[in-house]
């Protein structure tokens, strides 16, 4: 419908050029006598059904609207499809608009009039344009088929008819580019508003950082006069120290002498520390070269009393229970005891054991031997007050060594002595 003329048509005070008073109009050339020779048709020439797709096609609206108010002599104020629709009428003969358009058309896409310029044939300019539809050029290959010599009757159809579905195609690209604009319109404001915020929060760093580093400012300012006050102070002492030197001479000697001293001090105490420690090394090797020499002693007493074994009584299972006594002694009085046939029990007085554990021994107990050199006075008072009331016989000795046991011992083997009896070398411990 864009073929038909509409009233009110803008361009129809527009004169129409001529060679003279009476000239005819042109007409569209036929496809039998354009292809006799090399002469492009010309947009008057074309049928009215090319007009709309090459106006529409290959000229934009902005362009075909500074082109017809040039034409116009003023700004061309009707809309996009007026102007559309009084071109293509205008286009149907030869006129100012239709020479305009065609100059234009020529000059817009000469690089593809003389690609299609190439071809001599209608075949060859078919497949061309095959190839071309599919290519960046479409409008440019579109005005250079249609006007090109060879183009015949069935090219120019199947030209305007792949032309008319890309056109269908590129709406239907152009409504979802619409979509994809308005969805990326959506992205933009929500980017825009992100990117504010960035930019709001830069702002804000931006003055943070600027007050940080005024303050750094500062901070170095007052550490420079602080260390220009060192400075000054050092300068100070050292004139100081220089006069001093000067008033008293040798001073820095002395100084050396009393660094020295100072050394030689912590190292007295150092060795002292170490003259300490060995002395507290042998008083430890001192006792245990006695504890040695005791236990030494206490096994050549029993060598040499192994004769008197004899005199020694028969214990018979008995638990003899021995309270106190050295450490270094205890074997000998094991091995004694358990040669006599008894059982050997040992508590050391309280210096190790605790004294509550004494109760116990002493009630498993059938004859109890009390070291009363080497116990506590706890002890002591509950050895004797146990064996008192419960007429258990309880031997005292004075020295913690094998003949004194021996001894006690041997006082067990006389007659009378099956009755238990509670008997003492000594009274207190």
């Amino acid at each position: 419908m864009c073929d038909k003329e509409i009233s009110n048509n803008i361009f129809s005070r527009l004169p129409i050029e001529s060679s003279g008073p009476s000239a005819p109009l042109a007409l569209p050339v036929p496809a039998s006598v354009s292809q006799q020779g090399s002469r492009r048709r010309r947009l008057w020439e074309m049928p009215s059904q090319a007009l709309c797709p090459v106006i529409g096609v290959c000229l934009p609206m902005p362009l075909l609207r500074r082109r017809l108010a040039k034409v116009l002599g003023g700004l061309a104020m009707a809309g996009d499809y007026e102007l559309h629709c009084g071109a293509i009428n205008d286009c149907n003969r030869r006129s100012p608009i239709a020479e305009l358009l065609q100059k234009e058309l020529d000059q817009r896409y000469a690089p593809a009039l003389r690609l299609s310029a190439q071809h001599k044939s209608t075949e060859a300019l078919a497949r061309w344009w095959a190839a071309a539809q599919h290519g960046n050029d479409v409008p440019g290959a579109l005005w250079a088929t249609l006007t090109h010599a060879r183009c015949d009757t069935a090219l120019q159809e199947l030209v305007l008819r792949g032309i008319h579905m890309l056109q269908h195609q590129v709406g239907s690209a152009e409504r979802a580019d619409l979509v994809r604009i308005d969805t990326l319109q959506e992205e933009n404001r929500v980017l825009g508003r992100e990117l504010a915020q960035a930019q709001s929060r830069n702002t804000r760093l931006t003055q943070e950082r600027a007050l940080e580093m005024e303050r750094l400012q500062a901070d170095n300012l007052r550490m420079r006069a602080e260390l220009v006050g060192r400075d000054t102070l050092l300068a100070g002492l050292r004139e100081e120290m220089q006069a001093l030197e000067a008033a008293v001479p040798g001073l820095r000697h002395r100084q050396e002498q009393s660094e020295h001293i100072r050394v030689q001090l912590a190292r007295i105490h150092e060795l002292e520390r170490s003259l300490l420690i060995a002395q507290q090394q042998q008083q430890r090797e001192r006792r245990r070269a006695e504890d040695a020499l005791q236990a030494l002693a206490a096994a050549s007493s029993v060598t040499t009393l192994a004769d008197a074994e004899q005199a020694l009584p028969e214990l018979n299972e008995r638990s003899v229970l021995c309270v106190g006594g050295r450490q270094s002694v205890v074997p000998v009085y094991r091995q004694l005891i358990e040669r006599t046939g008894g059982r050997f029990l040992h508590h050391d007085g309280g210096e190790e054991d605790a004294v509550g554990k004494l109760d116990a021994s002493l009630a498993a107990a059938d004859l109890v031997i009390c070291q009363t050199g080497c116990i506590s006075h706890d002890a002591y008072w509950r050895v004797k007050d146990h064996c008192k009331r419960h007429g258990k016989r309880c031997v005292f000795v004075d020295k913690p060594s094998a003949s004194s046991l021996q001894r006690a011992l041997g006082g067990l083997g006389g007659p009378g002595n099956e009755e238990p009896a509670l008997t003492a070398s000594r009274t207190k411990p």
